[in-house]
């Protein structure tokens, strides 16, 4: 087991924080302005990595690879978001955390079994929104090495990362012509 240096340890962040008014707008904006421009890269770029056709979409049986992604990523939405604004370093916190983040890797790595061959971006199937898969599979291990070695402040940074990315990946999900958005729209 690794011992804590002194001067490693940053200052911790209070143990019921939450977010300032300031902080959420901020965090909105962002989140809606990310949305707009990986939207517009996307359809630049050879669209949605699934299916524009709505008729097509609905008719299609529902793949392992989207049963498991929606399996892990509906119950990550709003565990991530109790897991961040709850009071930290607990034996709750660790274990739901964990638990987060099994999801939300989980949830990453089936994406890259998402999409249609000969679409997207150079014809791989793959879309700007894997992005954020990417992101997850690199922030969420990053998360748990900073916080073994006892740096909470990169910890807390890492984990909020994912998390902004799932909220903006799912805003994604529901635009018209993507398999939610035709579920849900028509």
């Amino acid at each position: 087991m690794m011992t804590k240096r002194k001067d490693m340890v940053q200052p911790a962040i209070p143990k019921n924080s939450g977010y300032n008014i300031q902080n959420v707008i901020l965090m909105g904006g962002a989140t809606i302005l990310a949305t707009l421009v990986l939207m517009a890269l996307s359809s630049l770029y050879g669209g949605f990595a699934y299916s524009a056709d709505v008729e097509i979409a609905q008719k299609r049986p529902i793949s392992l690879p989207v049963i498991i992604h929606l399996a892990t990523v509906i119950p990550a939405i709003p565990l991530g978001a109790y897991v961040l604004w709850r009071k930290k370093g607990d034996r709750l916190h660790k274990h739901l955390g964990r638990i987060w983040g099994m999801l939300m890797v989980t949830t990453a790595i089936v994406s890259f079994w998402i999409g249609r061959p000969g679409q997207g971006i150079g014809g791989t199937g793959l879309s700007f929104i894997h992005i954020f898969s990417v992101v997850t599979l690199v922030s969420i291990p990053y998360g748990v090495w900073q916080i073994r070695r006892g740096n909470v402040v990169e910890h807390y940074r890492a984990m909020q990362g994912p998390y902004i990315g799932l909220l903006i990946a799912g805003l994604f999900a529901f635009i018209p012509g993507r398999a939610m958005g035709s579920l849900v729209f028509g």
